[in-house]
């Protein structure tokens, strides 16, 4: 009698802790950060545990949260493309999503004179991106590009890369007040950082593609952002980090 009470302590225990552990799975908190090669990150001298997502993703573990990162970033992707698969985000069931292009979208490639995509059919991209997302329930955070090194080489049109991709970081912003969406402005932050004497370049891998330091960089300033929008009683009013 006491043998068979054993074995049945033992599975209800053993239940129990099945229940536990589906519970826990189930209150995982998705993110999934959509962008470029910048937010894939992975490339020569940047390790998967280096780039931003994943280091969003293990600071926000040290603050208690239960949270996975999946990045899902795409290298020469443009916003036009990212519509395309947003179904297969959505798929993913993430509570918040990180939006972050501009640097393909505005690029004016050899022989060429004009951008890739206008300003302004970026900007209508990016509102259809973040439509789409909210009416899945899901927090869009936008972002602005980092901004291009000094050494960085003339696009197409003779110019630096930065005189394209600046115009297209303000229709981002614009888009981001108008929807009343978090925007971690990655873009304002360098131009300050450089306007007060860094070499931003050092933080790139080419002067466009972060290293190391550069993923650094963009997570530090995410990081409190999507904190954020994961509170409760978090509202969707644009939140710019400088």
């Amino acid at each position: 009698m006491r043998q068979s009470l054993v074995i049945v302590l033992i599975l209800f225990t053993a239940l129990g802790l099945a229940v536990g552990v589906s519970k826990s799975a189930d209150d995982v908190i998705r993110i999934v950060t959509l962008g470029d090669s910048i937010t894939k990150g992975v490339r020569k001298g940047v390790k998967p545990d280096e780039t931003f997502a994943s280091l969003l993703q293990a600071s926000l573990k040290k603050k208690g949260m239960n949270v996975e990162v999946k990045n899902v970033g795409i290298g020469g992707e443009r916003t036009d493309q990212a519509l395309k698969r947003l179904d297969d985000v959505i798929a993913l069931k993430p509570r918040v999503v990180t939006v972050m292009y501009g640097t393909n979208d505005s690029y004016v490639d050899a022989g060429k004179n004009r951008s890739r995509i206008t300003a302004d059919e970026y900007r209508q991209n990016l509102e259809k991106i973040a439509k789409r997302l909210k009416a899945a329930g899901i927090q869009p955070i936008f972002m602005t590009e980092p901004r291009w090194g000094k050494a960085a080489r003339d696009n197409g049109a003779g110019e630096h890369p930065n005189q394209r991709l600046e115009q297209y970081m303000v229709a981002c912003r614009k888009a981001a007040r108008q929807l009343k969406i978090p925007l971690v402005d990655h873009f304002e932050i360098w131009t300050t950082k450089e306007s007060e004497g860094a070499d931003i370049g050092r933080w790139t891998t080419d002067q466009c593609h972060p290293n190391p330091q550069g993923h650094r960089r963009l997570s530090e300033a995410l990081v409190p952002v999507v904190e954020k929008s994961l509170e409760p009683d978090s509202t969707s009013e644009t939140q710019d980090q400088k």
